[in-house]
């Protein structure tokens, strides 16, 4: 049943960088010590920039990265390879598994957002780059701390097709009962969130503040100038538009308001 008060009938949410983990700073953690276990060490922009996709594929595409390949190369006398991408792998999981539960706190704003989206009769699903083995510490992490969705996915449940691919957007969809992809919302804080929920053909919406793109923690953004604050978010918007995002919000506190708007 679509609700009184917009046109949507879902919203489908990332999750970490957008409803948890102010900043997505456990994988961005988790990934760097794994490359220094093999004598490389990566900037944050090249450990961030494939943020949001399924975790094997950000690493193969950051060994493919020319520097990184190159310094790979150096260190390890050849081109990175598919295992290499499976060792780096096999580090980072365990790494990432041991920290998770302790950045699965709701970002501000998103326990009393969601509540008014569920007012307004829209159901709340989600999507993410992280497997079901680390959602399995995440999903009871967030519910304690008063987020729950209606429904999540990861890659595991789409036979490995991560984001950009739209199949985990499709599949909440489906579970939701969304009579038309016009009829839901993506909302991420990555270019990956972007570009999954353009290729579903859904209205897809990025969020500046805590998000991966702008790379801050919440302490760091606070205690930045206005004037700093405002660039921040301009360059994150910006580089959402760019990947084709429909609308940008600073905040989540926005979200509702601005679906009321769309109607």
């Amino acid at each position: 049943m679509t609700s009184t008060s917009t046109r949507f009938e879902a919203v489908v949410f990332d999750w970490a960088g957008t409803t948890v983990d102010y900043g997505c700073f456990a994988p961005v953690r988790a990934f760097q010590e794994a490359f220094r276990e093999f004598g490389i060490e990566p900037t944050m922009a090249e450990t961030r920039k494939p943020m949001g996709m399924l975790k094997h594929d950000h690493i193969e595409t950051m060994l493919h990265m020319d520097r990184i390949a190159r310094a790979w190369e150096d260190a390890h006398g050849a081109a990175p390879t598919e295992a290499d991408a499976d060792k780096v792998y096999a580090h980072f999981e365990p790494k990432l598994l041991s920290i998770l539960d302790q950045f699965a706190a709701p970002k501000p704003g998103v326990v009393d957002t969601v509540a008014e989206l569920r007012e307004m009769g829209l159901k709340i699903g989600s999507t993410t780059g992280y497997t079901d083995k680390m959602m399995e510490i995440v999903v009871p992490k967030a519910a304690e701390q008063g987020y729950a969705p209606d429904f999540w996915i990861s890659p595991d449940g789409t036979d490995g097709f991560g984001r950009p691919y739209p199949y985990m957007v499709f599949a909440n969809l489906r579970t939701l009962g969304v009579t038309d992809v016009r009829r839901a919302v993506k909302v991420g804080d990555t270019l990956s969130d972007i570009r999954e929920g353009k290729n579903a053909g859904v209205f897809t919406v990025g969020v500046t503040e805590g998000s991966s793109q702008m790379a801050l923690s919440e302490e760091e953004f606070d205690a930045l100038s206005p004037a700093d604050k405002d660039a921040a978010r301009s360059a994150a918007r910006d580089a959402f538009v760019a990947a084709g995002a429909d609308a940008v919000i600073d905040t989540m506190a926005e979200l509702p308001a601005l679906l009321r708007q769309i109607a």
